[in-house]
This record gives structure tokens, C-alpha cells and sequence, in this order.
């Protein structure tokens, strides 16, 4: 007996919905390291919002690069495949998140580093995002499109609802109560 074409893709869509919850966690993880950095490094208040900066000017760079990419060669995704391009932006967010790991556990953290970090962290979803979202409107018939990627959206928004809190506790009440400094965010960017 085949499987029906919702059942076969039950795996993938799964997986792609936990993408989407975690790079929405992430994202709102962001948001968190902000008063954190801003002591750690003793920044005034516009080098505090470099944080987001850094994060977001990735999505707008890496998205503008890939637009003016598909306009004169052709769509990268047609070429490369879905799939390789998740893995791409799994890679580059894997390698921020490691960067955020190793900067946070020298002795003498540099802020610049951990920027570039947010920077590579961003480029990394911009990948995903490209992929993913139209990977999730592929994988089953064309008239539940749009209720697989809401769902997968609904888990993104379920991400940055739960980042505050659980990313807060871990941060600020773990982590920090410790006495650690810059390594707080150490353990949670190594697990993500």
C-alpha cells in the first residue's frame, strides 16, 4: 500500500517545523543578550543596538545578494537543491553559534566578535528561510500549502514567545548567578 501524499512528507514537515521554531527561539534570544552585553561590555546604548544590527543587516544583505543572484543567473535553489541550501544555513548558524561558545569562554571577550557571530548567525537564517519556507509549500498537495506553512509559522511564533522567558532563566538565573561573565551565553549557544 503507498502512502498517501501528506503521510510521506509527515517526517520532513516535522523537521522543518522544528527549524522554524528554532530559529524563532533564537531570534528572541537576541533580544536577551542585549542588557547582558551591555554590561559585560559596558556599552552605551547605541553600541547596545548593534546587536540587532548586526543580526538583522545579515537577513538584509544576505536576502539582497540572493535576489540580485536569481535576477541575473537564475533561482541558486534550482541549481543546488533545497535541501543543500538548508544545510548551508545550518552550517553558517551552527559555525555562529560555536563563535558565540569560543568567544564567550576567552578570557578577555571582544564585543566585535560577538557580532560578527550575530552577523553569521543571520546570513545562516536568511539561508534557511529562503528554503525553507517555499520547501514547506512543496511538500504535499497544492491545496494545503498554506495551512502547512502557517503551522510551521505558528511553531516560529512559538519560538520567540518562549525565548524570553526560558532564554531569560537560563541567562540571567543559571547561568549568570554563577558569577560566569560572558560564558552565560556560553552553554546556551553551544546547545542551540
Amino acid at each position: 500500500m503507498e502512502k498517501t501524499d501528506s503521510s510521506k512528507y509527515t517526517i520532513a514537515i516535522f523537521a522543518l517545523t522544528t527549524l522554524f521554531f528554532m530559529w524563532g527561539f533564537i531570534t528572541c534570544l537576541n533580544d536577551i543578550l542585549i542588557p547582558y552585553l551591555k554590561g559585560v561590555f559596558q556599552l552605551r546604548q547605541f553600541e547596545a543596538t548593534l546587536v540587532q544590527l548586526a543580526f538583522f543587516f545579515a537577513y538584509f544583505l544576505v536576502s539582497l545578494g540572493y535576489f540580485i543572484v536569481s535576477a541575473t543567473l537564475g533561482d541558486p535553489i534550482l541549481k543546488i537543491g533545497y535541501k543543500n541550501t538548508i544545510a548551508l544555513g545550518l552550517f553558517i548558524s551552527s559555525v555562529a553559534c560555536f563563535l558565540f561558545f569560543i568567544e564567550a569562554d576567552s578570557e578577555h571577550p571582544v564585543f566585535g566578535v560577538f557580532l560578527l557571530a550575530l552577523f553569521l548567525l543571520g546570513a545562516g537564517f536568511t539561508f534557511l528561510q529562503i528554503a525553507a519556507n517555499p520547501l514547506v509549500a512543496v511538500l504535499g498537495s497544492p491545496e494545503t500549502a498554506s495551512s502547512r506553512l502557517n503551522l510551521s509559522q505558528a511553531f516560529n511564533s512559538l519560538g520567540t514567545t518562549l525565548a524570553p522567558v526560558i532564554g531569560g532563566v537560563l541567562i540571567f538565573d543559571y547561568f549568570l548567578a554563577g558569577g560566569q561573565g560572558a560564558s552565560s551565553v556560553r552553554i546556551p549557544y553551544l546547545v542551540l
